[in-house]
Formats: structure tokens, C-alpha cells, sequence
């Protein structure tokens, strides 16, 4: 990842009013350069702004700015890459909220909320939207369940509404789950996976729900964090542990052995992205400043070295995201810079 080359930047800088946590793309056709970016204010008011990026001028600008409860825990534009579903945005925290975005007024079109009989909330640690089927959102909390979610949009009185009910919930893990994906295996639809305090990557089938499979443990039991997929070879998964510097990658055909380790980072991994074109490619981000991208294709021989990397001068990376329809953009946050690298 290079500073400059020709007339093009490489590299385009947006400093927010205050410290990044959360981030994530709009993959919209008519919305190239938007990202969404969540606040982390350790109190209970926190924003959410939306940005863009004006490619003639070179500058980002604030779209939309919104008070959100809570530092979100994750925050995700709806996988509409043709643009026929209305324009929405989900964040987790205390609850699972799904906005519809404007300019400039966002506005909140639903709160999830699945314990109806107590004011007392378990705090969302992330949440997944399905790729196939946009009416799917799947949450992960520490109360070790995780909770699948129906989404409907209907239209009275000319303003679409969007609703939700719980189509499931499961008791996913022995403690707090971090983090909920879903699988493009079989149609894209009914697989995901998780992962928690105990260690273990679960994996569950909408199906079939009497039984999951245990696809990898921690040998010392350490809580794994992060869980991502291939994004185009649904047999590969990378997960991340607390506390490590080294990203695992799994093949379910051969669960539990790590068919690889990543292991260049000099302090704890934050971030994972699977590249949205390659199925050998993964982006990892860390306390070490750094961005690092992996050419995993001699798999299972060792991958020493990654192919780029890029350090953040001033700060611990401590989001990463890859464009998903635009696979040359990589946005990275660290304080309260999001910067987006073409690589």
C-alpha cells in the first residue's frame, strides 16, 4: 500500500469528532465511497455519522450524524449490492437497531429487544446480515445465546416501516458469545457460526437446530473474539483469540487443527477481513499500528510473511473492513482517523 501514485491517492483520511470503534461499508451501487462509523465514548451518549467520499474533490464529508445509547458494538449497511431493498443500517449494543439512512437525518426504524418480560438487557456483542436473504439478521450476546431475527418492510401510508420478530433463539455456547457469522455453505442461507469465552467456534444449520459442531478449540481455553468466512470459499473460517497476536485459519472438513497461523503481528489482533474477490486473501489489523494483507494459497505449508503491509503512524488499528464491491479499497480506523487504502 503505497502514499501516492500518479493523480490518483492511494490513501484518503477522514478525522470524526471523537475516538472510532465500529465501521463498515455501504455496498449500495449508487453510494461507492459511504462508510458508516460508530463512536467510542466510554459514557452513555455516543454517535454514529455516516461519511462519503467525494471523488472529484478528494475530501470526505459528514452525511449524517445521530445520537446512538452505548458505543455500538458493531454497525452494518444492509448487503443490498443491487439497491432494491429501502436504504438501512444496523447497530448492536444494549439492543439491535436497524435505522434508515438520510441526508442529513437518519432516522431509527426499529429496536430489537428479545427479553420482553424484564427492563434488563444482555448487551449484544455483534451481529451478522445475511448475504442471501436480507430478512435474516443473526445476534450474538453475552448472555451465550444467539438470537435470529426476521426482518419485514411493509408500506402503509406510503412510508416504508421495517419490523422485526425473533425466529429463533439458541443457547449457542457454555459462556458469553462474541461473535455470529453466517456461512455461504449451502445456499448462504441457514449456516453460522460462533464464537466465544469458551474457547470454541460453533457451528449451527437454521435446520437443524438440535445439534451444532464444534469446528475448533482453543487448547487453553482462551476466548476467541473474532470469527470471519472465506468470502469465496465457504470451507475456510479465521478466527482470532483474546489477547493474541496471531490469527487462526480452519478448514471445517478438518476441524480442529489450525490449517494455518498468522503470526507476524507484535501486539493483540483487533480486526479480520477476507478479501470479497480472492479466496486466498485476508487483511488482519492490530495493536502494532499495523494492517497486514496474507496470500494464503500454499496452504497448509507455512505462511511465513505477508505480501503488504501498511502502518498507521499515530495509532492501534483497531477496525478493519474490505470494500465489498470495491476489492481495492481496505478502511482501517485507529483514534479517531478512518482512512480507506486502495491496495
Amino acid at each position: 500500500m503505497s502514499s501516492t501514485a500518479g493523480k490518483r491517492k492511494e490513501i484518503y483520511k477522514y478525522l470524526a469528532p471523537w475516538p472510532l470503534y465500529s465501521m463498515n461499508w455501504s455496498v449500495r451501487p449508487d453510494k461507492r465511497f459511504r462508510l458508516a462509523l460508530g463512536s467510542f465514548i466510554e459514557e452513555y451518549n455516543n454517535k454514529v455519522q455516516i461519511i462519503s467520499l467525494d471523488e472529484d474533490t478528494s475530501e470526505f464529508s459528514a452525511k449524517s450524524t445521530f445520537d446512538h445509547p452505548y458505543p455500538t458494538t458493531k454497525i452494518m449497511w444492509i448487503p443490498d449490492s443491487k439497491g432494491v431493498y429501502p436504504d438501512l443500517l444496523a447497530t448492536s449494543g444494549d439492543y439491535l437497531r436497524v435505522w434508515r439512512a438520510g441526508e442529513p437525518d437518519t432516522r431509527l426504524e426499529c429496536v430489537l429487544n428479545n427479553n420482553k418480560n424484564s427492563d434488563f438487557c444482555a448487551p449484544l456483542t455483534s451481529f451478522d446480515w445475511n448475504e442471501v436473504d436480507p430478512n435474516l439478521v443473526g445476534t450474538s450476546s453475552i448472555d451465550t445465546t444467539c438470537t435470529i431475527w426476521g426482518l419485514e418492510t411493509g408500506q402503509p401510508h406510503a412510508r416504508v416501516y421495517v419490523a422485526g420478530h425473533v425466529k429463533t433463539q439458541l443457547i449457542a455456547h457454555d459462556k458469553e458469545v462474541y461473535d455470529i457469522a453466517f456461512s455461504r455453505a449451502g445456499g448462504g442461507r441457514d449456516m453460522f457460526a460462533s464464537v466465544g469465552a469458551d474457547g470454541s467456534v460453533r457451528m449451527f444449520d437454521l435446520r437443524h437446530l438440535e445439534h451444532s459442531t464444534i469446528i475448533y478449540e482453543d487448547p487453553a481455553h482462551t476466548a476467541l473474539l473474532r470469527l470471519a468466512w472465506n468470502k469465496q470459499d465457504p470451507n475456510y473460517l479465521a478466527t482470532v483469540a483474546m489477547d493474541s497476536c496471531e490469527v487462526i485459519i480452519l478448514d471445517v472438513r478438518v476441524p480442529c487443527t489450525p490449517v494455518a497461523r498468522l503470526s507476524n503481528h507484535r501486539a493483540c489482533v483487533n480486526g479480520i477481513a477476507w478479501a470479497p474477490h480472492s479466496s486466498c486473501h485476508i487483511c488482519t489489523a492490530g495493536d502494532d499500528h499495523q494492517a497486514l494483507i496474507w496470500d494464503i494459497q500454499q496452504m497448509p505449508r507455512a505462511i511465513e510473511d505477508p505480501i503488504l503491509a501498511y502502518t498507521a503512524a499515530e495509532g492501534e488499528v483497531n477496525q478493519i473492513q474490505w470494500g465489498a464491491t470495491q476489492p481495492d479499497w481496505i478502511a482501517i480506523c485507529y483514534n479517531k482517523a478512518c482512512e480507506i487504502l486502495r491496495v
